[in-house]
C-alpha cells in the first residue's frame, strides 16, 4: 500500500510532514519523538488507517485500538496536568493566606485577608460575603462586615480596577483595609444590622449551620423550608453558602458567601475549598479578638498599677509628712517654753529699766531677737499644721477683713497703705480659716520694711466659674522672678531675701487644699499674688 504518513521513516523533510512547525525541526530526525508527538494526530496517519481497514490488513483494528488508547491516556494526563497545576496554584494561595493570618493579631487585617480571599479572583472568586461574629456575652450572631458590590456597575468597576492593577492578594488586603474597610462597612450597613440572630435560636439555619460545624449549601432559598423569607430577601439570592468558622470547638462565627452579580453555580468544590480554609480564619480571628482583649485587660492592668504606684508614693509623702510634723512640732514646743521665759523676763526688764540705764539697749535686743525667734516657731508649727487641714465654707470678705485687721498693727506704723476692693455677693468658699489667714497675714507681711517707695498694697476679690479670685498686688517689692521662684521654695531663702518658711509655706498650705497659688514678679509694679478658692467640694480635691 501506499503510505501517506512518514510514521516509519528515520529521518524525514520539512514538506513530508504538516504538523512540524516552525522551531520544531529536531523532530525531523527523532523518529520515536516525532511518533508520539505529531504522528498521532496527523490526518496522514489515519487515511492509512482506513485504507488498511479497507484492505482488511488484520493490523488495522490493532492499530485502531493502541491510537484510541493512546489518545485516551493522553487526554487523561493532560487532565491531571491540569488538575496538579490547579491543586499547585490553590496550595500556593493556601501557603499565601495562611502565612498572613498566622502573622497578623489585629482583627482588621485578619478580617480584611479573609473575605479579600473569598471575593477575589485570584482567591474563591465569590461575589459578595458577610462575616457575623458569636458574642457570648450577649448571646447573639451579629453581622460584622461585608464585602462586594451591590450592582452589576459597581461590580465591573471594582473588577476593572483589580485588572489593570494586576495586585496580589496580600496588596488586595492591605489595600481594601487601608482604602475600602470603613466604606464596605458603612455600604452593608443595613444589611449587617439585620443579619443578627440570637444564638439560642436553634431553629434558625444560621444557628443550625454554627451548631452543626459543617457548610451548608442552600439552594431555592425562596422555598427553602428552612430559610426564613425575610433572610432570602435580605439577600436577594437563590442560592448561597453557610459557612460556619470553629476553632477548637468554638463557635467562632459564619460566613455567607453568594455569587450575587454572576450567579455563577458554587460547586462542590468550591465549598470544600471554604471549609479548608474555614479553619485557619477562625482559628486567627479568635486569636485576634483574644489579642485584644488582652490588651484592653493590659491597659487597664496598667492603669490600676499607676493609680497603686501614685497611692503608694503618696502614703510615703505623707507619712514623710507627717514625721516632719511630729518632729518639728516637739521641737517647736520644747524651745518655745523657754523661749517664752526669757522673753517674758526680757520685757519685764525693759518695762522697769531707765531709757538713760546703758543695759537698755542690750535688753532691747534680748526682746527683738526673742520676737523674732517667736515668729519662726509660729511658722513651724503652722507647717505642722497645714499637714492636716480642716476645711468648710466661709465668708471670703470677713476672711480679708481680719487678716488686715492683725496685719494694721504692723505695716501701718511703717507708713504701709492697704485698700481693698470686695466682691459683691459673693459665694463662700470651702478652705481652712485657720490656715488661710496665715497666708494672707504672711502675704501682707512677707517684707515689712520694704524696697520700693511705694508701700502701697491692692486687694480686690471677684466671682469666677466656680470659684472666688482673690488678688493681692504688693507694690514695695522689686525683685525677679527667678528671686520669687526661690522664696517659694521651703527653706531655700537666703539672708539678703528673708529667713524662714514664709511664702513656701504659704504656697505648701494651699496646694494641700487643692487653692492654685500664683505669685508673678514685675519689677516695677512688684508682686502679684492670685488665689482662686472653692466654692464647692468636689472642686478643693478633697
Amino acid at each position: 500500500m501506499d503510505q501517506e504518513c512518514c510514521w516509519n521513516r528515520d529521518v524525514i523533510e520539512q514538506a513530508d510532514c504538516p504538523k512540524i512547525g516552525v522551531g520544531e525541526e529536531d523532530l525531523l530526525v527523532l523518529k520515536r519523538q516525532r511518533n508520539l508527538e505529531k504522528c498521532s494526530d496527523c490526518p496522514r496517519l489515519l487515511s492509512d488507517l482506513k485504507q488498511l481497514r479497507d484492505e482488511n490488513n488484520p493490523l488495522a483494528p490493532i492499530l485502531g485500538d493502541l491510537l484510541a488508547e493512546y489518545h485516551r491516556q493522553k487526554n487523561q494526563i493532560q487532565s491531571l496536568v491540569s488538575f496538579l497545576d490547579n491543586k499547585t496554584l490553590e496550595m500556593r494561595f493556601f501557603h499565601e493566606l495562611g502565612s498572613v493570618l498566622q502573622s497578623s493579631v489585629d482583627l482588621d487585617e485578619v478580617l480584611s485577608v479573609a473575605l479579600t480571599a473569598i471575593t477575589a479572583g485570584k482567591g474563591f472568586g465569590m461575589n459578595r460575603a458577610f462575616l457575623l461574629l458569636t458574642d457570648r456575652e450577649v448571646g447573639m450572631l451579629s453581622g460584622y462586615l461585608g464585602i462586594g458590590p451591590r450592582n452589576i456597575e459597581e461590580a465591573s468597576y471594582v473588577w476593572n480596577e483589580i485588572e489593570q492593577n494586576d495586585m496580589d492578594l496580600q496588596t488586595l488586603a492591605q489595600n481594601f483595609r487601608l482604602n475600602k474597610l470603613s466604606s464596605e462597612r458603612a455600604k452593608f450597613h443595613d444589611l449587617l444590622e439585620q443579619l443578627t440572630v440570637p444564638l439560642s435560636n436553634k431553629d434558625h439555619i444560621l444557628i443550625k449551620a454554627l451548631d452543626g460545624k459543617l457548610p451548608i449549601m442552600v439552594e431555592s432559598a425562596f422555598q427553602h423550608p428552612d430559610v426564613p423569607p425575610e433572610l432570602a430577601r435580605l439577600l436577594g439570592v437563590d442560592t448561597f453558602l453557610l459557612m460556619p468558622l470553629i476553632s477548637r470547638n468554638r463557635r467562632i462565627g459564619m460566613i455567607i458567601a453568594d455569587n450575587c452579580i454572576t450567579h455563577r453555580p458554587i460547586t462542590e468544590e468550591d465549598m470544600h475549598s471554604l471549609e479548608t480554609f474555614g479553619f485557619p480564619v477562625a482559628f486567627a480571628i479568635e486569636r485576634a479578638s483574644l489579642y485584644d482583649k488582652l490588651q484592653v485587660e493590659l491597659n487597664r492592668v496598667t492603669e490600676a498599677g499607676k493609680k497603686l504606684k501614685e497611692q503608694q508614693e503618696l502614703i510615703v509623702r505623707m507619712e514623710n509628712m507627717a514625721l516632719v510634723g511630729r518632729i518639728t512640732s516637739s521641737i517647736a514646743h520644747s524651745v518655745r517654753n523657754p523661749l517664752m521665759i526669757i522673753g517674758g523676763f526680757a520685757r519685764s526688764m525693759l518695762k522697769n529699766s531707765a531709757e538713760s540705764d546703758p543695759k537698755r539697749s542690750f535688753i532691747e535686743s534680748i526682746v527683738e531677737e526673742t520676737h523674732q525667734l517667736e515668729g519662726v516657731l509660729d511658722e513651724i508649727l503652722n507647717y505642722s499644721d497645714s499637714l492636716y487641714p480642716t476645711r468648710d465654707f466661709w465668708d471670703v470678705n470677713q476672711l480679708v477683713v481680719a487678716a488686715l485687721g492683725e496685719s494694721a498693727v504692723t505695716l501701718t506704723p511703717l507708713g504701709y497703705a492697704i485698700s481693698y476692693i470686695p466682691g459683691h455677693d459673693l459665694p463662700p468658699v470651702y478652705i481652712d480659716f485657720k490656715q488661710l489667714s496665715y497666708c494672707l497675714r504672711t502675704v501682707l507681711q512677707n517684707d515689712v520694711i520694704g524696697v520700693s517707695n511705694d508701700l502701697s498694697i491692692e486687694i480686690n476679690s471677684q466671682s469666677g466659674e466656680n470659684c472666688v479670685i482673690l488678688r493681692i498686688e504688693d507694690h514695695s517689692r522689686q525683685i525677679s522672678q527667678t528671686e520669687l521662684d526661690w522664696l517659694l521654695v521651703p527653706f531655700s531663702e537666703t539672708r539678703d531675701l528673708g529667713a524662714g518658711l514664709g511664702l513656701a509655706l504659704c504656697k505648701s498650705m494651699l496646694e494641700k487644699q487643692g487653692i492654685p497659688f500664683v505669685a508673678e514678679a514685675n519689677v516695677q509694679n512688684g508682686i502679684r499674688y492670685t488665689i482662686t478658692l472653692p466654692t464647692r467640694k468636689e472642686d478643693s480635691h478633697e
